[in-house]
């Protein structure tokens, strides 16, 4: 009776203690909160940069330092709306949020903020004094987890993020396939490549590497679907997302075969013929919003290199090898007139 009682008030709550709500549903949400803040401050920074123009390089240079400064708060924010918290919570998050990125990056404001969140939604319009209860156990609770686990996740996460970078600089063949696949089959799942890359700071070849993956999935199922979606799904894919697809790949797993061996060829090449490098923040996005491409040119500078690396590694081989693998499993009758239809 008890165990029903306890369930009933959960349900009651919106509190859902699956893995899809805290590593698929709140890790996506974060990179909506990344996109809103780090990501788009990156951008900002980078035209800051190239952009000789007085005027506009201090404004893009102020507009990127505040965009970047409220990463925790966004985060904080974008996680506590995933899991459906009610407002006081919600806005309290953006506090906890600030405490957990500062003290353990972004995975401790996922850790913090998601403790935080359901906390506060235990303690909502339970009591009288709602204005003060609420936010005061959402933020005590999440400061002190952030300053509980943070230092250890920031450290674990480091360690981690050196480990893969550095097997990337020594076996940069085998590291680039391994990387590429594994982060573009990240970015196509629903949850976030971007947030992946940005918690084990995947930068330098590593990040190249998981860029060429990334651009291999989106630019590949853009062109690989384009006799079923047109134009309309050659732009949602190519500088949307691939996770358009994730249904049709529910239906029919071979239409991830074509895009995945080219991020497993694509991957090799940038690491070791063009030495393709990316910044954390661009790594794990691919074509979205060009945030992979402008980070490959923040990481490598204006050079013919550079251009290269990216016309050939973001978009042709990804469109020509997958188009290839494409026709050959069509052949085969592996994928089907109607297999990667979307409902745009």
């Amino acid at each position: 009776m008890a165990h029903t009682t306890v369930k009933e008030f959960l349900k009651k709550k919106g509190i859902n203690i699956t893995v899809k709500t805290y590593l698929i549903d709140a890790l996506g949400a974060m990179a909506f909160g990344l996109f809103a803040s780090l990501l788009i401050g990156t951008i900002f920074g980078t035209l800051a940069e190239k952009i000789q123009i007085p005027l506009y390089c201090t404004m893009f240079h102020t507009i990127a330092e505040y965009c970047k400064s409220a990463t925790g708060a966004a985060l904080g924010v974008s996680i506590a709306y995933a899991l459906h918290a009610p407002q006081l919570v919600l806005f309290s998050a953006a506090t906890v949020g600030i405490a957990g990125n500062a003290l353990g990056g972004p995975v401790g404001a996922l850790v913090s903020t998601v403790i935080a969140t359901e906390l506060g939604k235990l303690i909502s319009k339970e009591t009288r004094i709602d204005i003060l209860v609420t936010p005061g156990v959402t933020i005590i609770s999440g400061v002190l987890m952030a300053q509980f686990v943070g230092p250890g996740v920031s450290a674990f996460m480091t360690a981690f993020g050196n480990l893969v970078k550095t097997a990337t600089e020594m076996q940069p063949f085998f590291m680039g396939i391994l990387v590429s696949a594994l982060i573009g089959i990240a970015l196509t799942l629903p949850i976030s490549s971007a947030a992946i890359c940005i918690m084990l700071s995947l930068d330098g070849l590593a990040g190249g590497a998981a860029t060429a993956g990334c651009c291999a999935q989106m630019i590949g199922f853009a062109v690989l679907s384009f006799r079923e979606n047109g134009v309309g799904g050659l732009l949602a894919q190519g500088l949307g997302t691939s996770m358009l697809q994730m249904g049709n790949i529910v239906k029919n797993p071979r239409i991830w075969i074509p895009p995945t061996l080219a991020s497993i060829i694509t991957g090799p090449i940038a690491t070791c013929l063009f030495h393709m490098e990316n910044i954390p923040a661009g790594s794990g996005m691919g074509t979205c919003g060009m945030v992979g491409p402008i980070g490959v040119y923040t990481a490598m500078g204006d050079s013919s290199d550079m251009w290269l690396s990216i016309l050939l590694i973001c978009f042709i081989l990804p469109a020509i090898l997958t188009w290839i693998f494409g026709e050959i499993l069509r052949k085969i009758k592996w994928i089907n007139p109607g297999d990667l239809k979307l409902d745009l």
